[in-house]
């Protein structure tokens, strides 16, 4: 039977004395790193590509049945993302054993945002300094092409912070899949290839990635400007009901800032929170367990008046 993990940390978002300066932030490189995140412009160039191609594919125009393998791979790996790398990975909202821990980083792998370490690094780094500019990753402060995608190409962001996740960093297996996720798009574009030749990796693997990607960055950049506030946070995180549809739960975002420890974004029962839904299922099937809620004094507490 597979061993249970223990978090051994109460919370990986524990404040660090004082702010760093906009020059003091970053990450090198280090050893969380492999060959393809150092490849200079290679990354990049691919990123840009990949959204050419949809020009491609809306030119050619999908089947029904690619349609389906676009919808199908963009919900798998959305979970890969909101329920693997953040709900766990950045934030410990639950706990699992270390077969379904790495199960969870391969499904966030396929996703295409690198591994779970720099993932979950830079989001822990992300809620400790939110929205302060040139500290957060992506502060809104820096303006909205900024906080949305413009911080991917600044190379301060390129390496892993290991001491954000030395919780994470110590199973190797989660090292590897760092140093090694070109391995998951890779292998999903193995697997549409199979199911639909190179008109299924066009939409199953480039069309859905690239909605994929501007999906998550829109709770980057459209959750700190669009929506309402519950409580009243450092930050400028907003609710917005239809990011949280498109993104399985994580437009609940002042939710989130508020209580990032839990597992459910949607604090009642009308707030859609699919990943949590996700979540109560795999529960239920003991595949993971201790699922943080928030607390009734945390759902009463600070609330804009």
């Amino acid at each position: 039977m597979a061993q249970p993990i223990e978090s051994g940390i109460e919370s990986p978002l524990s404040s660090s004395p004082g702010a760093p300066t906009p020059g003091e932030v970053g990450a090198d490189f280090s050893e969380a790193e492999g060959w393809f995140a150092r490849a200079g412009a290679l990354p990049k160039t691919l990123y840009l590509s990949l959204h050419a191609l949809c020009l491609v594919a809306l030119w050619n125009g999908p089947s029904p049945g690619d349609l389906a393998l676009c919808a199908g791979m963009f919900s798998v790996r959305m979970f890969g993302i909101t329920g693997g790398y953040h709900r766990y990975f950045s934030h410990k909202s639950f706990k699992t054993s270390r077969v379904f821990q790495f199960v969870l980083a391969l499904l966030g792998l396929t996703a295409t945002q690198k591994g779970p370490l720099w993932w979950a690094s830079h989001h822990r780094h992300h809620h400790k300094y939110s929205d302060q500019p040139g500290i957060d990753v992506h502060s809104p402060k820096e303006g909205f092409l900024h906080s949305h995608q413009g911080w991917i190409f600044n190379g301060r962001w390129d390496g892993t912070d290991v001491e954000q996740v030395d919780d994470l960093a110590r199973y190797p297996e989660l090292m590897w899949i760092n140093q090694w996720h070109i391995v998951g798009p890779v292998m999903l574009g193995v697997i549409c290839f199979a199911i639909g030749g190179w008109s299924g990796v066009l939409w199953g693997l480039v069309v859905s990635t690239v909605l994929l990607w501007h999906a998550t960055y829109s709770i980057n950049s459209l959750a700190h400007v669009w929506g309402s506030r519950r409580y009243r946070t450092k930050d400028t995180s907003r609710n917005n009901w239809m990011l949280a549809l498109l993104t399985f739960g994580e437009g609940w975002h002042n939710n989130h800032h508020h209580y990032c420890a839990s597992a459910r974004q949607g604090f009642y029962w009308w707030e859609v929170d699919v990943t949590y839904y996700i979540l109560r299922v795999l529960s239920a099937l003991g595949l993971i367990w201790d699922l943080r809620e928030p607390p009734s004094h945390i759902l009463r507490a600070n609330r804009v008046r």
